[in-house]
């Protein structure tokens, strides 16, 4: 696997790999995470991850599946 997956009390899933980490907005409520559309990754990413998209969706949407979150992936969705 390339990125892990850390929840943390403020609302946010902290996105970890070798070569650094982001966070995306994780609500809890009903458990959800927020990725940005592929169109808006690279103007929202990290130089370092922006060509890895499909590998990140892939790999949030299997930690979605075994922590029973909801994945909404639209341009509202923001990195930080």
């Amino acid at each position: 696997m390339k990125f892990q997956f850390r929840p943390k009390w403020k609302e946010e899933l902290v996105v970890i790999a070798e070569e650094g980490s982001f966070k995306l907005d994780l609500a809890m409520g009903v458990l959800t995470a927020f990725l940005p559309t592929e169109d808006d990754w690279p103007d929202k990413a990290p130089a370092w991850a922006r060509d890895l998209y499909p590998v990140l969706k892939e790999e949030l949407e299997a930690w979605c599946a075994e922590n029973k979150a909801k994945l909404v992936i639209d341009s509202t969705g923001v990195v930080f």
